[in-house]
């Protein structure tokens, strides 16, 4: 909290930060020949990930010193030492790297500040829209196109007898098939990277299912957005999601939504 207020000019500076990851990344995109490494969750590894993280961590060294940085691509940080952290930056470079192996657009670079083990400002950037969304906690949350036109958003209330429910593109799964056999009436938009969140946060999804492994990199950003343009997410208990507080960085199942009590009758189904 305090950062963000003794540096009024922190969000633009970070918005732009990842502007300038998402130019970089498109810049590789355009003539990428699909090699990749495999790193040792079997998750794929290129160059742009690399890149990207390079130029995120250095700006954010810059306009921050004092400040630690969790990145998807530098994790390797004994929970010992972070948990004593109070405010950190955490990142995932390139969100959606088989979306950017399968020429597809859907890919993203999410930037968050977590403030006690919770984000308190988040920005996602599409480098094929050129669109930003980004949250924070006093701010609300917002989009800017590519133009640099900028709107408030927020979560939706669903007036249709069928519930829009976004889902991976890349990860189905057994569990999900059986959670959505039990809901009658839905419409499913399939959607790769963080770009689920920007759905439920601009009021085109009401819920986005998680029940499949995920990071706390692939999370704090678009809850951040989520969570400020008036929407909820909760873990497989009910309860909110939390970061830093184990030695995995493995988030538990979840459920996003626009709506508190939608989402808690439908995380029975898990």
């Amino acid at each position: 909290m305090k950062l963000l207020d003794q540096n009024p000019k922190l969000i633009e500076k970070v918005l732009k930060l990842s502007k300038d990851a998402g130019e970089l990344i498109l810049d590789i995109y355009k003539d990428y020949n699909s090699n990749f490494e495999l790193k040792e969750d079997k998750s794929p590894l290129t160059a742009a990930d690399i890149a990207s993280h390079n130029l995120i961590v250095e700006g954010l060294k810059n306009l921050t010193p004092s400040l630690p940085i969790i990145s998807e691509e530098d994790s390797s940080i004994h929970f010992k030492v972070r948990s004593s952290w109070n405010q950190y930056w955490l990142i995932d470079p390139l969100d959606g790297t088989k979306e950017f192996l399968n020429k597809n657009d859907e890919f993203t670079v999410n930037i968050a500040l977590i403030n006690k083990n919770e984000p308190i400002f988040g920005v996602i950037y599409i480098p094929v829209s050129g669109k930003t969304y980004w949250g924070a906690i006093e701010q609300g949350s917002f989009l800017i196109k590519r133009s640099g036109t900028q709107k408030s958003i927020s979560v939706a209330k669903n007036t249709d007898k069928k519930l829009r429910i976004v889902t991976s593109r890349s990860h189905a799964s057994k569990e999900l098939g059986n959670f959505l056999e039990k809901i009658k009436d839905y419409k499913i938009l399939r959607k790769g990277s963080s770009l689920k969140f920007c759905l439920i946060a601009e009021g085109l999804a009401d819920i986005y299912p998680r029940l499949g492994p995920t990071s706390e990199w692939d999370v704090a950003a678009g809850e951040a957005i989520v969570k400020y343009a008036g929407g909820y997410i909760y873990d497989k208990d009910s309860k909110p999601m939390t970061y830093n507080q184990k030695d995995s960085y493995i988030n538990p199942n979840f459920i996003v939504s626009n709506d508190s009590d939608l989402a808690k009758k439908l995380l029975l189904f898990y």
